[in-house]
């Protein structure tokens, strides 16, 4: 593989002002975003993600092979969260290991735009609908991360395990609530609704999430301390 795709990637701007938020706080800047604001910057890109996701399963239709590629990304969805919370388990509670698990098997939007943008480089050709897979991915990880807490607080007599509460949080959550909207929405507006929103769904998309990065690398480093505290205590 050609070296200068993996640093091509490393040098977008996105991750670097990742990285930048994370010197800030080694560095002991005061670097700091209001608190506001980064939760306006993630539902912007959830709503963004969501609605180009409709566009473009309406542009590819609902085929065959369309449902199919949904399952499985909704079944690995349900997969990854399982194997790793028992990885995890090793070193972390309960709750931690479940949260981080189901944060592995909804997979993130930069995670995605990452990927995308390393296919871009190489010149492989991706059906647009994927932008669904990734909204469809984010209820079922949710699901078995809760599931899991509640099998493993059970046997402590912590808690009771109730499915109307695992429903609710799973899909009515303000994020899931909202990516699933924006997909519905997208998928009944079609191409014409993308013209009307595309200066702000597209157009100031990369910024959003440059700056959503940014405050990411100030959250990830504050948080690196006591992540080793916990994972090696």
């Amino acid at each position: 593989m050609d070296i200068s795709l993996i640093v091509s990637n490393i040098l977008n701007p996105p991750v670097l002002f990742f990285f930048l938020g994370m010197t800030a706080v080694f560095v002991k800047s005061d670097l700091e975003i209001p608190a506001p604001v980064p939760k306006l910057l993630s539902l912007y890109l959830l709503f963004a993600i969501g609605f180009k996701g409709g566009v473009e399963l309406v542009k590819s239709g609902v085929t065959q092979d369309v449902v199919l590629t949904l399952l499985a990304a909704m079944l690995m969805a349900c997969l990854v969260p399982i194997y790793t919370f028992f990885i995890l388990k090793l070193r972390l509670d309960t709750y931690d290991a479940a949260a981080i698990a189901a944060t592995y098997g909804s997979i993130s939007a930069v995670t995605f735009i990452t990927a995308s943008a390393f296919l871009d480089e190489l010149g492989i050709a991706f059906d647009g609908y994927m932008v669904a897979a990734l909204a469809l991915m984010e209820s079922p990880a949710i699901i078995v991360g809760l599931i899991l807490v509640s099998l493993f607080t059970i046997e402590q007599g912590k808690r009771d395990f109730s499915w109307p509460e695992v429903l609710q949080e799973a899909f009515l959550n303000s994020s899931v609530f909202l990516l699933v909207g924006s997909l519905i929405i997208g998928v009944l507006t079609g191409e014409h609704g993308w013209q009307v929103l595309e200066p702000f769904t597209q157009g100031l998309f990369y910024g959003v999430l440059t700056f959503f990065l940014l405050d990411m690398g100030l959250v990830a480093a504050r948080r690196i301390k006591d992540l080793q505290k916990q994972a090696f205590s």
